[in-house]
């Protein structure tokens, strides 16, 4: 008896790395139109890293020590307009700042490309102290302003501005600024740092906080005030999970899951266009779950003509004024 060997045909897979840089890229033209309709030329770049809960044995899923849970761990920019400029799945092991040179480099060569004469500034908390980022920066002539982690060295050299005397008054809060060069063993020369020290009232010792920054013509306060703008982020962040399902991995495989997130990144931004193009500034905080209610979940009736399909809104929608004012502002887009 002979066996014949059958010949089975792989199937292709649905998505891919390929799949995932085409709707990257595709957000990136959106993202650049929209600044081309609102004139924008400042450009914050945001970095940070978030976790995607999975329940399954879904590809590189992996355990992450700080949220405590199995997932996996994406790393993604925001700018100042709450854009998601770019996102990358990663496994839930990964260290916060792991690939952020490749991450960040095709990044800031596009948006240079795109707005030539634009500074760029680009934000971070202590996960992405790193050298890579630093260099990456300074390589591009990119300013940047990271939040450093505390230790021994640092906490020395933050002492030696405390001053107590006499005069101090101990039931009240006390907060003081410096600015200083600084070099880590890991720098291969030495940066600005600030610092920031502050004394709770009633209490005896000062906390420190320390920023680097190529930013060397900022007050130490200012600069602080700069960096703690970048906790919008984390509100960015929640409303993509929150209203788009930013962190659902139902799917099996890693390229799939990455590719799902890439269409929420996507829908997110649709939205936040919708946002920054037809609302005025009242409307335009907010969130997607409210405007679902207000603009998308309408009852309304299609009616057809000779020569055009007319969608007519119930004279009893309250919302009607704010519906036709994006409908028409939308139609003026050219």
């Amino acid at each position: 008896m002979v066996v014949k060997k059958l010949k089975i045909k792989k199937k292709k897979k649905r998505f891919d790395k390929d799949s995932v840089s085409t709707l990257q890229t595709l957000n990136e033209a959106l993202i650049d139109r929209v600044r081309l309709l609102t004139n924008q030329t400042a450009t914050i770049i945001d970095i940070d890293s978030t976790h995607s809960d999975t329940y399954g044995k879904q590809e590189a899923t992996n355990y992450n020590a700080h949220y405590g849970t199995e997932g996996y761990h994406p790393l993604l920019a925001t700018d100042q307009d709450g854009n998601l400029l770019k996102a990358v799945l990663r496994p839930g092991n990964a260290y916060t700042s792991k690939d952020v040179k490749a991450f960040l480099t095709p990044l800031l060569k596009h948006y240079q490309t795109q707005l030539p004469t634009t500074d760029i500034l680009v934000r971070g908390d202590s996960g992405f102290a790193t050298p890579e980022v630093y260099d990456v920066c300074e390589a591009k002539d990119v300013f940047y302003i990271i939040r450093l982690k505390r230790n021994r060295k640092l906490q020395n050299l933050a002492e030696k501005f405390v001053k107590i005397n006499d005069q101090t008054q101990w039931q009240e809060e006390e907060t003081h600024y410096y600015s200083e060069i600084y070099q880590s063993a890991s720098w291969p020369k030495p940066r600005q740092i600030y610092i920031k020290s502050t004394r709770v009232a009633g209490e005896l010792i000062f906390s420190h906080e320390f920023i680097v920054t190529n930013l060397t013509n900022l007050t130490a306060e200012t600069a602080f005030e700069l960096y703690h703008k970048r906790g919008q982020m984390e509100n960015y962040i929640k409303e993509a999970k929150t209203g788009f399902f930013f962190d659902k991995t139902d799917s099996s495989t890693f390229n799939a899951n990455a590719a799902r997130m890439m269409v929420s990144v996507l829908a997110y931004n649709i939205v936040n266009f919708l946002k920054q193009l037809t609302l005025t500034k009242h409307d335009s905080g907010l969130c997607v779950s409210t405007l679902r209610i207000r603009l998308f979940k309408v009852a309304a009736r299609v009616v057809h003509t000779g020569r055009r399909i007319q969608l007519r809104l119930s004279s009893y929608h309250i919302y009607h004024r704010l519906f036709y004012q994006a409908l028409q502002r939308i139609q003026a887009i050219e």
